[in-house]
């Protein structure tokens, strides 16, 4: 897209502001590979230029992609295509280390906190045990290629793992880790999705900003006798996934 050709659609009474065609305009380069990931943008001079626009309005749409996790910004040293989403399929149980080895990144894992705890009534309700039964509790920083991409928290019966604690779970997955010691095998899980925005403490430990789009995964993991296993709740970074799912038969309806 031109420059003539912003300023013609939106002279031609187009509600599309100028700022958005601009990011409309990057986004289709960076989609057509015209722009790939990693990819330095032209200066903000040389954008402008080109697109027939001061600025301002330049970074209003430098703006939007930002926002959208399309772009990287680094302070003095200018303005990158980010790299691409990780398609996350969202009615599948997601073992972590595994699927990211699948896609060709390097998991890995840290553990910002494991301790042993009694049971609060919503962690109890949810793993179907008694109030104040033990558990273990912990949150884990989960790594692709040395980035942060996940901050997960999670809960598992102790009775049922005793001495989780022994084990390395920043080296470890959780679920081999319940196959191999304990003989437990994971069968299903009940999960829902929501967008939330980061926290100050989500946003340092994921390396983002705060107040970044995130997406909320609460899990409920059974296994294969139907007894409840984990109960977990997985942020994900915004910028670096996406969630699909595969088309369902449409819902029926009059027409």
């Amino acid at each position: 897209m031109t420059s003539s050709d912003i300023h013609a659609q939106h002279g031609a009474g187009v509600a599309l502001p100028v700022y958005m065609q601009i990011a409309e305009a990057l986004l289709a380069q960076i989609e057509a590979g015209a722009l790939p990931p990693g990819s330095r943008l032209p200066p903000e001079r040389e954008l402008s230029k080109q697109f027939g626009v001061n600025r301002l309005t330049l970074r209003q749409a430098l703006d939007v992609l930002d926002k959208q996790g399309m772009l990287l910004r680094r302070q003095g040293d200018g303005t990158y295509v980010a790299q691409p989403r990780i398609e996350r399929a969202a009615g599948r149980l997601f073992p972590f280390s595994f699927a990211m080895q699948r896609r060709g990144y390097l998991p890995s894992a840290r553990i910002i906190v494991f301790e042993r705890l009694n049971a609060e009534a919503a962690v109890a309700r949810q793993l179907e045990i008694a109030v104040a039964a033990p558990v273990y509790f912990s949150r884990r920083l989960r790594l692709i290629n040395h980035e942060p991409v996940m901050l997960e928290t999670f809960y598992v019966p102790a009775e049922r793992f005793p001495h989780l604690e022994r084990h390395d779970l920043a080296q470890n997955s959780l679920y081999a880790t319940m196959k191999e010691s304990y003989g437990v095998q994971i069968d299903q899980a009940r999960q829902s999705l929501e967008p939330v925005i980061a926290s100050a403490y989500e946003a340092e430990l994921l390396g983002i900003g705060a107040g970044a789009p995130l997406m909320l995964e609460r899990r409920i993991t059974y296994d294969t006798t139907g007894a409840a296993v984990e109960w977990s709740k997985d942020l994900y970074r915004g910028d670096r996934f996406r969630f699909i799912t595969e088309l369902a038969p449409l819902e029926p309806s009059d027409f």
